[in-house]
């Protein structure tokens, strides 16, 4: 798409391609990133689609932010005044790559400390968190060979101290949750919403722990890394929130018990998740269309023929049974038997598989399901990266990797 890439620019591109494939009335949700020029996109186009009511419960869950920026955000702050430890980390794998005859030293290291070569160093581009945690993790495993480097070259000046090997430990295993969590989040092949609420609760416990820590560096991470996170957390948990409740591993019972957890007893947060998941399993059940006459035509016309005959029944409420209200499709499978939470389940599979039980609930989880929480698989496409960031310009300033990013968007 050629410049400009204002909001109303980005608003015409695309609903004429959604014009041209015949899905303007059928959008259920747009995930993006932060952008400022996405922001005004989306905030427009749920304006002109609520206009055609095409949206679902007036897009309230339209817009989507890409869970993956969200944590590299998240992490960058935490990352922000990186420890000097890390630092001495990155100018070591810097000095072995610099030349072929320091990667030979560190090699001859490697092979006389009988390690795994095969493994590699990994240098790291500051302004991505996750490949900060791929160099401090290869960097560990290497940790002998760093140090018998510094006794064999003396040009290598920047090996951590046994102190900070250890401080470094601990950053690593601080972020490798982060890591998981992102890498199960940019999953192409499987229904990645009903994996936030999970794994984003326990992330927040487990910075919420570490802001108690003893470990001055790593409170710091957490408080700051604290901030940005509640900061996104309202946008995502809602909408998030309904996903995982369409998993009967975890059902309501789970957001329930979580908020409980991070807010106490009687939550307001709570209670506008299980509004959100009745309002909209109302707006599904109000489109499905009705089963009430079968297949055959007489039954329709018998229906047609006698509807204001059994007006006066629809209202009736026998006082033998006390009137009980028919439980809904929705409270029918909340009140079921949670499955086993460590069973390996398809979570598509078994709504195809209820689909018949639960005709009209049943057209929620295709679409809720369906929501990718990342646009890295679809970037990844059309990333070239790979191209810029190879072996020998792999230590570009954050600037230029920002505006080829731009640039190639």
């Amino acid at each position: 798409m050629p410049p400009p890439h204002s909001g109303v620019a980005l608003i015409e591109k695309i609903f004429s391609i959604l014009t041209d494939w015949g899905i303007e009335n059928k959008l259920f949700s747009v995930t993006l990133d932060n952008a400022s020029a996405n922001d005004a996109f989306v905030s427009q186009f749920r304006d002109q689609l609520n206009v055609k009511k095409s949206l679902l419960c007036s897009g309230d869950f339209f817009h989507l932010r890409c869970c993956a920026h969200v944590l590299n955000f998240i992490l960058q702050d935490g990352l922000r005044n990186i420890d000097r430890s890390v630092q001495k980390v990155r100018e070591s794998v810097k000095y072995v790559k610099g030349s072929q005859g320091r990667k030979q030293k560190f090699l001859d290291c490697v092979n006389f400390l009988s390690m795994n070569a095969k493994r590699g160093l990994r240098q790291d581009v500051p302004t991505r968190w996750n490949s900060t945690f791929l160099m401090l993790q290869s960097a560990l495993f290497y940790r002998r060979a760093f140090c018998h480097l510094e006794l064999s070259d003396s040009n290598y000046k920047s090996c951590p101290s046994p102190i900070e090997w250890e401080k470094i430990e601990k950053i690593s295993k601080f972020l490798d949750d982060f890591y998981d969590i992102t890498c199960a989040f940019s999953g192409s092949k499987y229904p990645t919403a009903s994996l936030y609420f999970p794994r984003i609760f326990m992330a927040y416990l487990s910075l919420k722990e570490k802001m108690d820590s003893n470990d001055e560096y790593l409170k710091e991470m957490a408080v700051n890394m604290m901030t940005k996170f509640e900061k996104y957390w309202a946008d995502f948990n809602t909408t998030l929130a309904i996903t995982v409740i369409l998993d009967p591993r975890y059902t309501i019972q789970f957001v329930d018990w979580g908020y409980k957890k991070l807010y106490g007893l009687h939550s307001s947060q709570f209670r506008n998740v299980k509004d959100s998941l009745f309002s909209l399993f109302e707006e599904y059940s109000s489109r499905a269309p009705s089963r009430l006459n079968g297949n055959g035509s007489n039954g329709q016309e018998l229906i047609d023929d006698s509807r204001y005959v059994f007006k006066e029944f629809d209202t009736f409420e026998s006082e033998e049974f006390g009137g009980a209200r028919k439980k809904s499709q929705l409270e029918q499978y909340l009140d079921e038997k949670k499955v086993e939470r460590t069973a390996n389940i398809d979570v598509l599979a078994f709504w195809k598989a209820n689909q018949f039980y639960y005709p009209e609930l049943s057209h929620m989880p295709r679409d809720v399901l369906s929501i990718p929480i990342t646009i890295v698989a679809s970037e990844s496409s059309f990333s070239i990266g790979g191209q810029v960031l190879d072996q020998y310009r792999s230590s570009l300033k954050p600037q230029t990797v920002e505006a080829l990013i731009c640039t190639r968007d």
